[in-house]
């Protein structure tokens, strides 16, 4: 992707030309129907109405007749292009005023096809743009992404390009499509009177020459209020980063303090702003009415004189109306154009060519170039910039065959950092060279070494989506298929630059894995995550994950199977009180009293959250009986969570666990409540949100103790009518427990013990899970459980995992590509089995050498070649002597590499 123009307007032509001239023709077209409505007027004043075309005792005048009439000062005269219609004074009366609606109908439409087309052309202009933006941030070099704020640069593109791109669809159609009506409507006037027409024309000349000089100070003060709203951006993200710095410190009063403050700046900003504005607007609408004046005295002064008719004095007065117009809009065009210009300026130097890589294009060129053996591995002369004091620290030099098994025991973790990056070719030393099979590495197109290396950092990079798509992350390189086959949504990709591509393609080349399809790679991808110690995860995750549709029909028919021999096992084992099972005639204490009415799951997720406003529930419950229970039951647990977290901050962790309420809502239902206590009696509009609090209610979770025995009886009875009145006509609406069927719609776990576990046993949960993987074993529906684990959900940069997981499936992602080096940097996750696993060819059939850094020599301790780097801690052999390295301020830093036993020097 190319870098931005340097200017708006050389941006704007370079993308949209075409588009612009096509449509300016369009504009110009539409002149002669515009020119013809301005003349009308005069026509039926004079011709029609005074009947000035009928003098001289003829009873009929021409209609449609196509003559153009010279003023006085271009020598006068006439030409006649076509004699039209004779029509009588009624007949030519009606005749023009309907040609007069005829002509804004027609100018009508071609304004809304221009102005629609601005407006097309300004989005395809947006999307082309926020690509642009999107494809530069990837191109963002290591320096330029420490220098740059995240949030600013998310804010760029989702918001400060916005009107840019409104603009593009204006900035030559609009001064084009207005400048040329109002030049019509003024060399009409000049036509009918010159004198009226000068007067227009001065008016004219002091609006664009004096109100864009009194707009150069809202310029500046707009550039100053971009800026500043950017710094607020920015700063309210690294507040948001460091929000447990600022709680733990007490430092919110003083951040609300700088924040004020910095609001203060841009309400002032914003107010200077406004009084130069609106100062502006005043004298441009003084100078629009002192025309109607001039026009007044001038005009009526003529025709008293009889140098001007009174049907031209009405047309100029009609074009008039028509000048200020497209004149203010102008005005305003032109100011737009000012602030978008420096929003424009200010994102391409966000952007600038210093902060990027070299064009992705260059790479792209090179994607099919042939990949270099990777036969050595060789550093000569580095130096590296140290991130403590930004001292120069030198590497010896070291030359490793490969493939290896390497482990660099570096004690300062970010010196190891900075030769991890500096390895893989994100960063490139101060000085030297770091070499694969004899090609520079930092020479090699991304394409190629992306193929060659693998990473994992200190600090993993989950993105939102399932384990599954995060470890296949670094296999979508080049798509195969057909792009889109959409050829409408193909051509306005074109287009806008997009890409034709679109992720339902497959991306994932699985020849070059050495597998047939998705299938193997989910078995390698279980056997990586296995060997890294995530087969215990993966297994609980896939227990809570909902069954849902399998292509393997046999799935269904080994549940029911190990659903059945587990409720045998915990029979003859007399623990049959460990599950709460889902029975048709009883309460289940273990399911919210929704579950319980529906015995079964909605089909449509989205009615569980508006089921106590849904008629046809409703109905049912009244039917049932049910209604105003269930109501003040709602009314007494909202009493219950009022009195225990009314007190509670919004952020505390007992919300989230254990009440039914938000913070949010919980004001709301305070308010209620008070209303009840005051009025007695409870509003039509609060019953709903009460009766949603019973619904959700679980009675071993809140222990409110609420639901006695016999309301319980009568929700268990009413089961029959709510799956009546929510089924549906096809009866299809509830998807309903059945002990001879899988619910596709709840967890594995619970179809397997079709129920609950019940949690009012100790230890209930602990217990039930070895069962429950016993069975799972035994009718083999371990590895499938493991591959539905691959489907959950990591959350926002994997918050839903802990550190250790997010590190484990970060090695996956990494080693999944089979890379000809696999580069690791330890950040406390790894052990020596996990080390081991990795520096074992089995996973890789022998194709990955490792590359670990790490503080620890233990962990280092059973690979091929180890080299020490650290200031008094090198590892020596009589083959390999320590090599020592030095820095600028004069400390050892040694490197020495040991020899393997065959004798390969390092």
């Amino acid at each position: 992707m190319r870098e931005l123009q340097p200017t708006l307007f050389r941006y704007i032509w370079a993308h949209s030309k075409r588009d612009q001239l096509a449509i300016c023709a369009v504009v110009f077209a539409s002149l002669p129907f515009y020119f013809a409505s301005l003349d009308l007027p005069r026509r039926i004043v004079n011709d029609a109405i005074t009947g000035k075309a009928f003098g001289e005792g003829r009873r009929t005048a021409s209609f449609l007749d196509l003559t153009i009439h010279f003023p006085e000062w271009l020598g006068g005269g006439s030409r006649t292009l076509f004699g039209g219609f004779q029509l009588e004074r009624m007949d030519l009366l009606i005749g023009l005023s309907g040609l007069f609606l005829a002509l804004v109908l027609i100018n009508g439409a071609f304004k809304f096809w221009i102005n629609l087309s601005k407006g097309v052309l300004g989005e395809r202009m947006l999307r082309r743009l926020r690509f642009q933006l999107f494809s530069l941030m990837l191109r963002f070099t290591p320096e330029a992404q420490r220098e740059v704020k995240a949030s600013e640069t998310a804010t760029i593109i989702r918001d400060e390009v916005e009107p840019i791109g409104s603009f593009i669809g204006d900035a030559i159609i609009s001064p084009v499509f207005l400048g040329t009506q109002a030049a019509t409507a003024l060399t009409f006037i000049l036509m009918q009177n010159a004198w009226l027409g000068l007067v227009a024309a001065s008016i004219v000349a002091v609006q664009f020459i004096v109100i864009p000089r009194l707009r150069r100070t809202i310029l500046r003060l707009s550039r100053e209020r971009q800026l500043r709203s950017r710094e607020l951006a920015g700063h309210v993200g690294e507040v948001l980063e460091g929000l447990d710095a600022v709680t733990v410190n007490d430092a919110g009063r003083w951040e609300r303090a700088e924040f004020g403050g910095r609001l203060h700046g841009l309400y002032s900003l914003r107010l200077r702003i406004y009084q130069r504005k609106f100062a502006i607007k005043y004298l441009n609408n003084l100078l629009a009415q002192v025309t109607p004046f001039l026009f007044y005295a001038i005009g009526g002064m003529f025709a008293l004189h009889g140098q001007l008719d009174i049907g031209q004095l009405v047309a100029v007065l009609a074009a008039y109306r028509d000048l200020p117009p497209p004149l203010k809009e102008l005005i305003d065009w032109d100011q737009q154009r000012l602030d978008v210009e420096v929003k424009y300026e200010t994102v391409a130097a966000h952007f600038a060519p210093h902060r990027l890589r070299r064009p992705e294009a260059e790479d792209a060129d090179e994607a099919d170039a042939p990949i270099p053996a990777a036969d050595t591995l060789q550093w000569e002369d580095v130096s590296l910039k140290s991130p403590h004091d930004g001292e120069v620290v030198e590497v010896a030099d070291a030359t490793i065959a490969l493939p290896a098994r390497v482990g660099l025991v570096v004690e300062d973790g970010a010196i190891a950092h900075v030769l991890a990056r500096a390895l893989i070719g994100l960063d490139a030393p101060l000085s030297g060279s770091i070499r694969l099979g004899g090609h520079e590495i930092s020479g090699l197109a991304q394409s190629v070494r992306s193929r060659l290396i693998a990473y994992a950092g200190r600090s993993p990079n989950l993105f939102p989506g399932s384990i599954r798509d995060n470890v296949v992350y670094g296999l979508h390189r080049v798509p195969t298929g057909t792009a889109i086959a959409d050829e409408a949504k193909r051509a306005e990709a074109l287009r806008t630059g997009n890409p034709v591509e679109t992720i339902e393609q497959n991306w994932i080349d699985y020849a070059r894995l050495g597998l047939s399809d998705a299938d193997g790679l989910d078995r390698r991808i279980l056997t990586l995550l296995g060997g890294l110690g995530m087969r215990r995860d993966l297994y609980r995750f896939g227990l809570s994950a909902p069954c849902l549709g399998e292509p393997d029909p046999t799935i269904g028919a080994r549940l029911i199977a190990a659903r059945r021999h587990l409720q045998a096992l915990l029979d003859r084992a007399k623990r049959g009180g460990l599950v709460v099972p889902f029975a048709a005639d009883r309460y289940n204490d273990e399911a919210t009293v929704a579950e319980n009415l529906l015995f079964g799951v909605l089909r449509e997720p989205g009615l569980m959250n508006r089921l106590a406003a849904e008629p046809a529930f409703l109905a049912a419950l009244d039917r049932a009986g049910l209604r105003d229970a269930l109501v003040e039951t709602g009314v007494a647990i909202a009493r219950n969570l009022v009195e225990i977290f009314r007190d509670l901050p919004q952020g505390h962790t007992l919300f989230r666990r254990f009440s039914l309420i938000t913070p949010e809502a919980l004001p709301d239902y305070v308010r209620q409540l008070a209303r009840i206590d005051k009025d007695g009696g409870l509003e039509p509009e609060d019953r709903p949100a009460f009766l949603a609090l019973t619904l959700r209610y679980v009675e071993t979770r809140q222990r409110f103790g609420l639901l006695d025995a016999g309301l319980e009886v009568r929700i268990v009875k009413a089961r029959g009518l709510v799956q009546s009145a929510l089924g549906g006509v096809d009866g299809t609406g509830i998807e309903p427990y059945d002990p001879e069927r899988i619910n596709p719609r709840i967890s594995i776990l619970e179809n397997l013990l079709f129920g609950r576990i019940n949690t009012r046993r100790m230890h209930a949960e602990a217990d039930m899970r070895e069962h429950v993987l016993a069975a799972v074993r035994r009718f083999d529906l371990e590895e499938w459980i493991e591959r539905r684990g691959l489907d959950f959900d990591v959350g926002n940069r994997g918050q839903l995992l802990t550190e250790d997981q997010r590190a484990r499936i970060e090695l996956a992602r990494a080693a999944v590509t089979l890379p000809a080096i696999l580069v690791v940097e330890d950040a406390g996750a790894l052990d020596r089995t996990l080390v081991g696993f990795l520096a074992a060819p089995d996973w890789s059939a022998g194709r990955t050498s490792l590359v670990l850094f790490t503080a620890s020599a233990a962990l280092a301790a059973d690979l091929d070649v180890r080299i020490t780097v650290g200031p008094g801690g090198a590892a020596s052999s009589p083959e390999a002597p320590a090599a020592p390295a030095r820095t600028d301020s004069g400390r050892d830093l040694e490197l020495s590499p040991r020899r393997r036993p065959r004798g390969r020097r390092s």
